[in-house]
C-alpha cells in the first residue's frame, strides 16, 4: 500500500507522524512524508523520505501582525470545556473565523496545497494520513480519490469546537450559518475539481493516539493506538545525571520547541513558576535555551537548567511537568502518566 503522510512545517507537529510512518515502513508499505521545504531536513533526519511541496508558510510574520494578545485570548480559552455556557456561540464563531484566517489558511498556503495535490495525482497514494491542522492532506485525498484519516496527537478539541458550532448554527436560518472554515475548504476543493464534504474537517476516520481516559467521544469513527513519543531529530542523549533515580521528586519545566524557533507568544511565565517551586522540596529540571534563560531574573537553588534533554528519557523520572500546552509535550506527558 502507498501511504502519504503530511504535516505543515513545524517540528512539534511533524514529530507526531514519525513513529507511525516508521511502523508503516516496517510493515512493508511505501511511505512518503510531504511538507513545506523548511521541514525536509527534519523528515530526512528521521530516516524518512521527504516530499517538499510549495512554499514555506509565513506564520512567523502573521502572528506579530495580527497581535499575539488577540491570538492567545482565543487559544487560552479552555477548548476542553464541556459546559455549553462557557463556549458561547459568539466565541465559537469568532474563534473559527480567527483560526481559519490567521492559522489554518496560513499553514496550508495555496502553493503547498496545489503542489501536494499535484504530487498525489502523480504518486496515487492509497491512503493519506494528515496532522489535524494540515487540511491540505484531506484536499489532496479528495482530489485523487484516496482514503484519508487524521492522526491525532492531542485530544480532539478543535474538531469538538467546530462540530459544536455547526450544531448550534443548525438551529439558525440558513443565511446566519456562517462557517469560514467550510467556506475556505469548499473554495480550495473547487479549485481542484472536488466538492466539500464534512470529512475534510474530521477525516473519514481518525487514528487516535490518546490514552483512553483523555479521548474525546465525538461520535466520529476512530482507530485507537498507543502514542509513541518522538522528540525530533535533535540530540536524544541520556546525560549522566539522568542515569540514577532522583533524590527528591522531580518536576520538569519546558517551553517546548515552537517557542524557540518562532515569534509565537509564550504562555509560561518562567519567573512566576520558579518562584512557586523555589521553596518546595523538589528537584526542578528546566529545559531553557540560552535566549530563554537570559530573560529569567533568578534560577532557584533547587533547579537544574539544561538546554535540551529528550522528554521521552526525562519524563519517566518526573512526578509533574509544567509546560506550554504544546501537542508533543502534552502527549508525551500523557503517555507516561505525568500530571
Amino acid at each position: 500500500m502507498r501511504v502519504l503522510l503530511t504535516a505543515f512545517a513545524q517540528d512539534a507537529h511533524l514529530n507526531g507522524v514519525v513513529p507511525l510512518a516508521w511502523a508503516l515502513r516496517t510493515a512493508g508499505h511505501e511511505v512518503r512524508v510531504a511538507s513545506q521545504p523548511a521541514a525536509v531536513e527534519s523528515i530526512t533526519r528521521a530516516g524518512l523520505t521527504a516530499v517538499p511541496v510549495g512554499d514555506d508558510h509565513r506564520m512567523d510574520a502573521v502572528i506579530p501582525t495580527v497581535g499575539p494578545g488577540m491570538l492567545m485570548h482565543h487559544l487560552d480559552r479552555d477548548y476542553l470545556e464541556n459546559r455549553p455556557e462557557r463556549l458561547s456561540l459568539d466565541f465559537l464563531r469568532a474563534s473559527n473565523a480567527m483560526l481559519t484566517a490567521t492559522f489554518y489558511a496560513q499553514i496550508n498556503n495555496d502553493s503547498m496545497i496545489d503542489a501536494l495535490v499535484d504530487y498525489a495525482r502523480f504518486w496515487q497514494p492509497d491512503l493519506v494520513l494528515w496532522e489535524p491542522f494540515t487540511f491540505a492532506g484531506a484536499v489532496a485525498a479528495k482530489a485523487t480519490g484516496a482514503a484519508h484519516a487524521r492522526l491525532l496527537a492531542f485530544p480532539d478539541l478543535f474538531a469538538n469546537t467546530h462540530l459544536t458550532l455547526r450544531r448550534r448554527q443548525a438551529e439558525l436560518p440558513a443565511e446566519l450559518r456562517d462557517d469560514p472554515l467550510e467556506e475556505w475548504l469548499a473554495y480550495t476543493l473547487d479549485r481542484h475539481g472536488a466538492a466539500f464534504d464534512p470529512d475534510v474537517v474530521t477525516g473519514q476516520w481518525s487514528v487516535d493516539q490518546m490514552p483512553p481516559g483523555v479521548r474525546m467521544e465525538l461520535g466520529l469513527p476512530t482507530v485507537p493506538t498507543r502514542y509513541v513519543p518522538y522528540n525530533g531529530p535533535g540530540p536524544a542523549v541520556v546525560p549522566d545525571w539522568l542515569r540514577r533515580p532522583p533524590e527528591r521528586r522531580r518536576v520538569c519545566l519546558t517551553l517546548g520547541l515552537t517557542i524557540r524557533d518562532t515569534e509565537f507568544p509564550n504562555a509560561v511565565d518562567v519567573d512566576e513558576v520558579f518562584a512557586s517551586l523555589a521553596d518546595l522540596d523538589v528537584e526542578v529540571v528546566a529545559t531553557l535555551s540560552e535566549k530563554e534563560l537570559a530573560q529569567v531574573s533568578r534560577v532557584p537553588d533547587n533547579t537544574r537548567v539544561v538546554d535540551h534533554v529528550a522528554l521521552l528519557a526525562l519524563l519517566p523520572t518526573c512526578s509533574a511537568i509544567v509546560h506550554h500546552g504544546g501537542a508533543g509535550t502534552w502527549a508525551t506527558a500523557a503517555a507516561h502518566g505525568v500530571p
